[in-house]
């Protein structure tokens, strides 16, 4: 019986012989245009995010609330009550620190939000695909709440200062520099507060230890002075009260709790190198550990 023969091997067909490709027509052209992207498109992203949240709207509105509310509360009892309760010759922009300081609260939980909470969702990933370059997102996340919380916090100092100066009679009218630092310089600050908090919450990722430590950072230096009764302590406790945030806060409108430390625009630039320094941290972090 004789062994069956495998099939012999075929030529393939002409067609599928062929090298190169088949289609000799016009190469394709995509209809949908392609961009180089740039920080501009990253910036764009972000103001849809943050104008999109309600944590926004609700925050901003708080501050609004309390620095207008306050500062108008705090106007109309000096005025009703110009004996004791004057304020002499000082700053009248001053009463406008205590609805700020309170409000100020309010900037730091949305500059914490506005990193922290995408970390907190799992919306951090989608962020980082979209756009892979991570310092940029960071940067356009700094730029987008600086614009927003310095825009805000201007149209809210100004509005208290032009309303308790039409309330107050008999108060010296203050000077061009007084203006410019109690309503574009004292926003500034507090923006800068605001995107301290922002890069914080980059490096914690979780809202409500950012949040804390923000909190402390304003809050724990007057604290920790109030109970500092060793004489040896001295130093130290006049430092805590001289650099805390209130008492640099008190400076734009020429009301320092202490007779020392800083003055004139030195919080600001203060603020400014801490914050600069925290946004180098949180950078270096970013681009080191995973999403």
């Amino acid at each position: 019986m004789s062994t069956p023969q495998p099939p012999m091997p075929q030529a393939a067909p002409e067609w599928q012989a062929a090298s190169g490709p088949s289609y000799a027509g016009p190469a394709y052209t995509s209809p949908i245009p392609v961009v180089r992207t740039h920080l501009g498109h990253a910036v764009a992203s972000e103001w849809t995010k943050i104008r999109s949240v309600r944590s926004t709207m609700w925050t901003l509105g708080v501050f609004v609330l309390l620095v207008v509310g306050i500062g108008l509360l705090a106007g109309a009892l000096v005025a009703n009550d110009p004996g004791e309760g004057g304020i002499g010759d000082e700053n009248p922009l001053s009463l406008g620190f205590f609805g700020l300081l309170l409000g100020s609260m309010c900037v730091i939980t949305l500059g914490v939000l506005t990193t922290a909470s995408e970390y907190g969702t799992g919306m951090i990933r989608t962020t980082m695909t979209a756009c892979p370059t991570r310092g940029r997102v960071l940067a356009a996340k700094s730029l987008v709440f600086f614009a927003v919380a310095f825009v805000v916090t201007l149209l809210s100092t100004a509005l208290v200062a032009l309303a308790q100066m039409g309330m107050l009679e008999g108060v010296r009218e203050p000077t061009g520099e007084e203006w410019l630092k109690g309503t574009v310089g004292v926003s500034l600050y507090i923006a800068l507060l605001g995107l301290l908090s922002l890069v914080i919450g980059s490096i914690v990722r979780h809202s409500a230890g950012a949040i804390t430590i923000m909190i402390a950072a304003v809050l724990a230096p007057l604290v920790i002075a109030m109970f500092m009764f060793s004489q040896s302590l001295e130093d130290l406790r006049e430092a805590l009260f001289e650099y805390s945030i209130p008492n640099q806060l008190s400076v734009f409108y020429s009301t320092s709790l202490t007779e020392s430390g800083p003055s004139g625009w030195d919080p600001l630039w203060i603020m400014l190198g801490v914050t600069a320094a925290a946004f180098a941290g949180a950078y270096a972090l970013l681009e080191k550990r995973d999403v």
